[in-house]
């Protein structure tokens, strides 16, 4: 009695004959337009319209044998030309052959012999299905699998079970299943599943019943797509009938139907016999009762039922989170959801860390969804309400704003972090500011910096280069001396002269030598030393304007710097010497320029006479001594012995 209940829906009765419509999809109209279709179908046709031939013991073992020496060779057309001749006699090749035929076929995977063995296969279930074996219809299926031809796979599982030839459905049901996900259309398949129920009911076949995959697939269907009560539980009656015991799948289809219609005392008696069945993972389950929840449009009870889910240690996979958050964004409600974010901080279990937490969860999910504006929004809700917030709740959106170079968004967002006594790693400081420096927002690198240093992290180095690195490329040396000066006294960053050196020698090179001495200037009064470097780059910048003078102050401060032996706070190098010697001879200054001559001397330093020469003759080509004697003995003298040592006495 219980079959009759099974199914109310009429079993389709399907033809024998192949159907040709179907064959057009098969055959893929792209490559054979339907004219030449019909006509291969015409061509290729097993079916002879006269009266069948008939052939001696000899000629039948002869054709086998010339059969299968072609499919040895691979010879395909001339095999199919051999095969159509054999099934046109009174008798059928042998069983071993004939499988070998369309496994052959199957094989290629090319359109025209998949429709050749398609063709072979209906032709003998037609008319001796004896002859066929299980492991050839199989290897067809999956080779209609690979080329992702729907229609004739169904053709061929129906004129399968019309000619009784009973195959185990695990040997198709799975190919059956994955054309169906891959053509995106499972309509066709419940025709299919409905029949081989019937048939492993009435011809007790037990073989013949679907899987626990196959039920799951068309319950789904019936639930999310058809939104069907009756025909959903039709399908677990069948379940219940074959003793195909339910899991996590099973429940989490039935969960979302019925909190879609709005059946709650159903899904109460659904969740008690998931408890009875000791099914552990119900992740699924809720997921599905939860987007079942949203459609159906109670948020409170929507509420409730993912609070439950949390008290019981139950976690949330992104996609559930995805829905839950385009379901209140559609509803426009946030309170409700701040509300409920709180309420789960007092539910979760302690064990919980902060990323698998559901608030972290909901603002992943903005982040995932492309809306990190909605996700501050509702860390704004949050702290309105004074609820306690993470810091891993913040750094998906850090990230987000820092990738998409939302900067000043950032540089506020981490000021509240701050507000709230939360301290972001090094790692995350460094990447917010050298994407701003990128971005040339250099006050929000600023910001930022003086939020790591207010919330005491003692790694500042590498922020700071970072900062100074971007003003030196962007060509800004009055912020380099600016925030130089912020953090100059700061122990967590040692600065050292090669700091100053930086912003000096990027004055210079932009020609601001006022602002080149006043960082000079303050570089020594905080006592740091100046080096070879300092000294080089002020003379270049002075030289490039003319300012020889002030070439020859700094030769003069030098020399308060260098010992009888060569050294004090540093050494004059080559570079150095022929850098003040030529600037002092373009200025006239002969006598500083044979003070730094000497030093070269004592200090066993080759100097570039040849560019001393240069240097004179560009500035003094037409200087005559006998002027100078009238005017300046001391200067003449200078003259005199610089012409002597460069070798222009002449």
């Amino acid at each position: 009695m219980r079959k009759r209940d099974l199914w109310v829906l009429s079993w389709r009765k399907f033809s024998s004959e192949p159907e040709i419509p179907s064959l057009y999809s098969f055959l893929q109209p792209s490559l054979f337009s339907p004219r030449r279709v019909a006509q291969v179908v015409e061509r290729d046709t097993l079916q002879s319209r006269g009266k069948p031939n008939s052939c001696s013991p000899a000629q039948q073992f002869y054709r086998e044998a010339s059969l299968e020496q072609l499919l040895v060779n691979g010879n395909t057309d001339e095999a199919w030309k051999s095969f159509k001749i054999l099934t046109n006699c009174s008798s059928f090749p042998s069983k071993p052959l004939t499988n070998s035929l369309i496994a052959h076929l199957s094989s290629t995977l090319d359109v025209h012999n998949l429709k050749r063995a398609y063709a072979s296969v209906i032709f003998v279930l037609e008319k001796n299905p004896s002859l066929l074996e299980f492991g050839s219809v199989k290897h067809l299926l999956e080779s209609m699998r690979a080329a992702n031809t729907s229609a004739p796979a169904f053709a061929l599982v129906k004129a399968m079970l019309a000619n009784r030839f009973f195959m185990p459905f695990e040997m198709w049901g799975s190919v059956l299943l994955d054309i169906c996900r891959n053509n995106g259309n499972f309509s066709g398949f419940l025709s299919v599943f409905q029949e081989t129920c019937r048939v492993a009911l009435d011809e007790e076949m037990d073989f013949m019943k679907p899987d626990l995959t196959a039920c799951n697939a068309t319950l789904k269907y019936y639930c999310h797509e058809v939104e069907s009560v009756t025909d959903a539980e039709k399908v677990v009656d069948i379940m219940s009938i074959f003793c195909i015991e339910p899991n996590e799948f099973t429940f989490g289809s039935l969960s979302y139907l019925y909190a879609l219609k709005g059946l709650n005392e159903k899904v109460s008696d659904l969740m008690d016999v998931a408890d009875r069945l000791a099914i552990s993972n119900r992740r699924e389950i809720f997921h599905n009762l939860i987007c079942g929840r949203i459609r159906f449009g109670d948020f409170d009870l929507l509420t409730d039922t993912i609070l439950n889910a949390l008290k019981g240690g139950e976690g949330f996979g992104p996609e559930t989170y995805k829905e839950i958050l385009t379901g209140f964004i559609q509803n426009g409600d946030y309170k409700t959801l701040g509300n409920m974010i709180i309420e789960s901080q007092k539910v979760e279990p302690s064990s919980v860390a902060v990323e698998g937490s559901f608030g972290f969860g909901v603002i992943s999910a903005c982040i995932s969804l492309g809306v990190p504006d909605k996700a501050h929004g509702i860390l704004d809700e949050l702290n309105a309400q004074g609820a306690s917030i993470g810091l891993g709740v913040y750094i998906p959106i850090l990230k987000v704003y820092c990738k998409e170079r939302r900067i000043a968004e950032a540089a506020q967002l981490v000021t509240e972090i701050s507000d709230l006594g939360l301290v972001l790693d090094v790692e995350m400081y460094d990447a917010l500011i050298e994407s701003a420096m990128s971005c040339k927002d250099f006050q929000s690198a600023f910001s930022l910096f003086r939020d790591m240093k207010e919330s005491r992290i003692s790694e500042l180095k590498g922020c700071y280069l970072t900062i100074m690195t971007g003003l030196t490329e962007h060509h800004r040396p009055e912020l380099m001396a600016a925030f130089l000066d912020q953090v100059v006294e700061d122990p967590r960053i040692k600065i050292g002269t090669h700091d100053w050196n930086s912003i000096i020698h990027a004055f210079c090179k932009a020609g601001r030598m006022e602002d080149a001495r006043r960082t000079f200037r303050r570089m020594v009064f905080l006592r740091f030393e100046p080096s070879g470097q300092t000294y080089l780059s002020l003379i270049h910048g002075y030289t490039a304007q003319e300012k020889y003078f002030s070439v020859l102050l700094l030769w003069n401060d030098v020399k308060k710097n260098i010992s009888g032996d060569g050294e004090k706070s540093f050494k004059l190098d080559a570079s150095l010497i022929d850098a003040f010697l030529y600037a002092l001879v373009k200025g006239g200054f002969f006598d500083a320029a044979m003070q730094v001559v000497e030093k070269s001397i004592e200090m066993k330093i080759f100097v570039d006479k040849w560019r001393c020469k240069q240097a004179f003759m560009e500035k003094h080509k037409k200087l005559r001594v006998s002027k100078l004697r009238k005017r300046n003995t001391r200067k003449m003298d200078a003259l005199i012995a610089f012409k002597n040592w460069a070798g222009l006495s002449s």
